[in-house]
């Protein structure tokens, strides 16, 4: 298994999941090293590629803008590896507000390719509910409920 951080090139081999949702500029739970443990070891026959825009040396005092190169390089890889993903989770923490994860729902719903987690009590569970069972996206409780879907789905 591979484990791809921003901004380093997305095209590689293999089953592309790409990790979407709660980082609140890196005050939230790692949630994606939960699943990068839970793949690490499950599939020696078959390449996966997590794509994990989580990155240790994020700098929370760039300007977020257009102008600014680590900011935009930082959106255009996510943006690129979302593209390129076979599979994007979305994790919802209801501790968090979330707002780029819930502009992101709105760019992939016609995919195909996604699996959302919303907690309970996520000030927007309603929004995220309609909008995943109006677009047919497979919604879970927990994000072990999800993995394990995701995993069935790999096989």
């Amino acid at each position: 298994m591979k484990v791809i951080y921003p901004t380093n090139p997305i095209d590689v081999q293999g089953i592309k999941i790409f990790l979407a949702g709660t980082i609140d500029m890196g005050n939230s739970t790692d949630w994606q090293q939960k699943i990068i443990d839970d793949f690490q070891d499950l599939y020696k026959e078959r390449e996966i590629v997590i794509l994990n825009p989580r990155r240790d040396n994020w700098d929370s005092s760039w300007i977020q803008s257009i102008e600014n190169k680590q900011f935009n390089d930082q959106v255009n890889w996510e943006l690129d590896a979302l593209e390129k993903s076979d599979f994007i989770i979305m994790f919802f923490d209801k501790n968090s507000k979330s707002p780029i994860s819930l502009l992101e729902l709105g760019l992939f719903a016609d995919s195909g390719k996604m699996l959302v987690c919303c907690e309970e009590g996520f000030w927007r569970k309603g929004n995220i509910d309609i909008v995943c069972k109006r677009k047919g996206i497979p919604t879970f409780k927990t994000l072990d409920d999800l993995i394990k879907a995701l995993k069935i789905k790999i096989n």
